[in-house]
């Protein structure tokens, strides 16, 4: 750039980050538990410094710099704490535990059979839909397109696509008695 000569403002923080990158990167490592883990608070350290003013300045570079390092270090340690207390609340709630071993919680076999059962009414029912209806109640109730939306899969108007649903609504409720 032919405008920026020595007058340009340089961030004496940027600076000794550059300098130091490689010490940082063992520092933030020891306090992560992995080189991977350091390069990536180093990193996140580099856009931190890189997106300040440049003209806020530093007494100390050197100290801010690793104070900076500490505390993204400390921030991601906070969270994955915070995660591991969120994973262990949901698989105290959403697990049984025999022993040492969790059991995943399935539904009982009769329940599971009943509810393949009314699957497969379900999908006879459909099937036995007239073929707009049908594919009305496929396109809205089964694939989450809006009215709107189906009417013009359909080439219909949104007003025939609300009478075939509704249509398919009440026969498969008479049929399946829910």
């Amino acid at each position: 750039m032919a405008g920026r000569g020595k007058s340009a403002a340089r961030d004496p923080l940027l600076d000794v980050y550059l300098e130091r990158r490689e010490t940082l990167v063992r520092f933030l490592a020891a306090r992560a538990g992995s080189r991977a883990a350091g390069e990536d608070l180093a990193q996140e350290l580099y856009i931190r410094i890189a997106g300040r003013d440049p003209a806020a300045g530093a007494d100390n570079p050197l100290a801010l710099l690793y104070r900076m390092a500490l505390n993204l270090a400390l921030d991601r340690a906070r969270g994955e704490r915070r995660a591991a207390a969120r994973e262990a609340a949901w698989r105290e709630t959403a697990h049984t535990r025999i022993g040492a071993v969790d059991v995943a919680d399935e539904p009982p076999a009769d329940e599971a059979v009943a509810s393949r059962q009314r699957l497969r009414r379900m999908i006879e029912a459909v099937a036995e839909l007239p073929p707009q209806a049908q594919r009305a109640f496929r396109l809205h109730k089964l694939e989450g397109l809006s009215h709107a939306e189906t009417a013009r899969a359909m080439g219909l108007s949104v007003k025939s696509v609300e009478k075939h649903v509704s249509a398919a609504l009440k026969s498969l409720t008479a049929k399946l008695g829910a």
